[in-house]
């Protein structure tokens, strides 16, 4: 492995390294990335290091107990295997996760590829319409979720997260669709309703001994 980085020229082999740790920071390495102030989508370097160097890339994982997987029809290498570190979620997190995935797959299916973008505002909308985000979540929890999803890949924003206003864009990768499958958004919207509903039923019978 020393010797294949030693026949590259400096430059390269330092672009190899740093993409290589991006794998293992974000899991995903996509073909097109949008730009986070334009949202313009442009060819992604490190995509090409990843198919330009793949036999390498392979060989160096497999001895860490990870794969690199190419997936053909979302354009992207992904890194998979017992030596990926596994995100743990909170639940106002992965409940956002959804939320955005619903979101992504009604204009995927009404407006067609290039109407993937919401905000903050609709995601509010969409967590009320299905019952799931009724309360008003604190800034931390928003910026939590936010900053994990851009760091695997499944949003992009302009500017930094503090500056977040209610209608500034954020676009939606398909990639979500990697990490949140339409089977687990039925499972996980059922059990949250039904958690939501015993809450609310909960506080019913708080207000009505408190009535008494």
């Amino acid at each position: 492995m020393e010797q294949y980085l030693e026949s590259l020229s400096v430059t390269e082999a330092e672009k190899l390294k740093k993409t290589i740790l991006s794998l293992f920071r974000q899991t995903c390495i996509l073909q097109e990335k949008y730009d986070p102030v334009t949202l313009v989508p442009s060819d992604n370097e490190q995509f090409v290091i990843c198919r330009t160097h793949r036999n390498f890339i392979e060989s160096y994982l497999s001895v860490l107990g990870c794969e690199l997987l190419y997936d053909s029809q979302e354009h992207i290498f992904r890194l998979v295997g017992d030596g990926v570190e596994v995100e743990a979620l909170s639940k106002e997190t992965t409940i956002i996760v959804l939320l955005i995935k619903m979101i992504y797959r009604d204009k995927i299916m009404g407006k067609g590829l290039a109407a993937t973008v919401t905000n903050l505002e609709e995601i509010r909308e969409y967590g009320k319409n299905t019952n799931l985000l009724n309360q008003k979540l604190p800034d931390s929890e928003w910026k939590s979720a936010l900053a994990v999803m851009k760091k695997h890949q499944i949003v992009e924003y302009p500017g930094a997260l503090r500056d977040l206003e209610d209608d500034t864009p954020i676009y939606i990768y398909s990639t979500i669709n990697l990490y949140c499958s339409s089977a687990m958004i039925h499972e996980l919207i059922e059990a949250y309703r039904e958690e939501n509903a015993e809450n609310e039923a909960g506080k019913e019978d708080s207000y009505t001994n408190l009535d008494e």
